[in-house]
């Protein structure tokens, strides 16, 4: 069998992909500044700013509204605001802080942007004015240092601005993290959970781990970021990695014409209890159209369909009489809980080598601690193991609720990884995907996956990358981002965010994974 199984570094750390926490974008701050002169760095993000900003204005003379907050995001606005009337922009600001709170830094841009032609407004007077007035918006109200909900005059603003910019149809950027996001997590603050909606985030210094997962997917719009001139060999090891297209240097072995079914592995898809037969035909189909060489499903429920009508290459039989060890297997997907479906699971944990853990096996797993500790042991043997939970089930595996995963996600996965010792896809809006040593985000994908049986599709496309022969971590990156950027694709062309079926999506991941074979 061809193999390329690289360990989990052998994905790609191309630039833009690095990761950080605002822990770490601190300490690369202070550490610059005490090497740069005064305001150094807060001019810098000022015309990083102003640069994306004539972009997005097309070059053009337009209108431009900058909202400045109290601290150093507000300085960067108001050099922003500095930088842009120096190039005749007609710029209007919101001034929501005061001069006395700011940081020397911030006091030198805002006394800067005095010096300017600007015009300085309030809430009130940009309440009686269109949003379709504005060219562009601009967010500096706060930064990554909010630790709480937005109240008061800022909040009214970002509600007015959020409320009336109808299919965003104004531009609105956000300077290092959009106004009321955590920048660590991706999730808006309790409380009112207010966050303004971008439409592009430029990240300072370093792109940051909480643009890019949970409510970011739906408040960051496009992230770009922008090191600000420092040098970035000096960084320290980032936290994750952004997972792209250009992340994947070392795809599968290239098929010989000399080759045969064998040559390209076997998987077995294990579940399909009473009523739930659909979710292995699901993730059968997809391993068999994302390569595998034979694919078999073996069934829970003891009146299982002799074939599938639409692919009957697969071969189906009872999961009582499947052979464990040979093929890379899928248990889970319409498993159930029953005492049947714990025996086999049970089974399978001490037999298969490769293996695939989804739905109900997690669920079993969760409220056996016999079963626990078999998925532990599997490591010890050098077993491939990958867990893929959506957050409910990522919650009964750590006996947490579903608020405390999503909370902190790549927490939550990086604790699932230590814990079981095994690889994890925590699904969900930017899916995480963790080991024992690193964590990626996915960045493909959209709302269109929102539907039953696109987990078991995924399933069975990890599953068909570890048939043929990639190893835990980059079977599972592979899949996560072909099954996203499959479901791209068909928005692309039409089918979807609504109505997109798991069985539509399948073709279109076979599609995916020929064209990133090519580049």
């Amino acid at each position: 069998m061809p193999t390329t199984t690289p360990n989990s570094h052998e994905i790609a750390e191309t630039h833009l992909t690095t990761l950080y926490r605002c822990e770490q974008i601190r300490s690369i701050e202070l550490d610059a500044k005490k090497r740069l002169p005064s305001g150094a760095l807060m001019r810098a993000a000022g015309i990083a700013a102003t640069r994306l900003a004539l972009s997005l204005l097309s070059h053009k003379k337009g209108r431009v509204l900058i909202l400045a907050g109290a601290g150093d995001n507000g300085g960067d606005a108001l050099e922003t605001a500095h930088q842009l009337a120096k190039e005749s922009i007609d710029v209007h600001i919101i001034l929501l802080g005061h001069g006395e709170n700011y940081s020397t830094e911030a006091n030198q841009s805002l006394q800067r942007a005095k010096q300017s032609k600007l015009h300085w407004t309030s809430v009130e007077e940009c309440k009686n004015h269109p949003l379709t007035y504005w060219d562009l918006i601009i967010d500096g109200l706060f930064g990554i240092g909010l630790n709480s909900a937005i109240e008061g005059d800022a909040a009214d603003l970002i509600q007015l601005i959020n409320l009336h910019n109808h299919q965003q149809k104004t531009p609105v950027l956000s300077l290092d993290v959009p106004s009321g996001l955590n920048a660590d997590t991706g999730q808006l603050f309790a409380g009112k959970e207010i966050a303004i909606r971008a439409t592009h985030t430029l990240s300072f210094i370093a792109n940051k781990v909480g643009l890019h997962t949970a409510k970011a997917k739906d408040y960051a719009g496009q992230v770009l970021t922008d090191s600000l001139s420092l040098d970035q060999t000096t960084y320290p090891a980032p936290y994750a990695h952004l997972l792209t297209e250009r992340s994947f240097k070392l795809r599968m072995a290239e098929r010989q014409q000399d080759s045969h079914k064998g040559s390209y592995g076997e998987v077995l898809i294990i579940g399909g209890s009473t009523g739930m037969v659909g979710a292995p035909i699901l993730a059968g189909r997809a391993a068999l159209l994302c390569g595998s060489g034979r694919v078999y499903l073996g069934m829970i429920d003891k009146q299982f369909p002799a074939l599938d009508i639409v692919h009957p290459e697969l071969m189906i039989a009872s999961a009582q009489s499947s052979n464990l060890v040979r093929p890379v297997v899928v248990i889970g997907p319409g498993l159930s809980t029953s005492e049947d479906a714990r025996d086999i699971l049970q089974k399978t944990l001490q037999e298969s080598h490769t293996l695939v853990i989804d739905a109900d096996a997690l669920n079993l797993i969760a409220v056996h601690e016999e079963l626990k500790n078999l998925v532990r042991l599997r490591a010890q043997k050098k077993w491939r193991t990958i867990l893929t939970p959506h957050p409910l089930e990522a919650a009964r595996l750590l006996g947490a609720t579903v608020e405390e995963i999503q909370a902190d996600r790549c927490k939550a996965a990086e604790n699932l990884a230590s814990n079981f010792q095994a690889c994890v896809v925590l699904k969900g809006a930017g899916s995480i995907i963790a080991d024992s040593t690193s964590i990626w985000i996915n960045s493909s994908g959209n709302a269109s996956l929102a539907t039953a049986g696109t987990g078991d599709v995924l399933a069975g496309v990890c599953a068909a990358m570890l048939a043929q022969g990639l190893s835990s971590t980059h079977a599972a990156c592979l899949a996560v981002y072909l099954h996203g950027k499959a479901a791209d694709n068909c928005l692309v062309n039409g089918l979807g965010p609504v109505g997109l079926t798991a069985s539509e999506l399948i073709p279109a991941i076979r599609t995916a994974l020929n064209a990133i074979q090519k580049t």
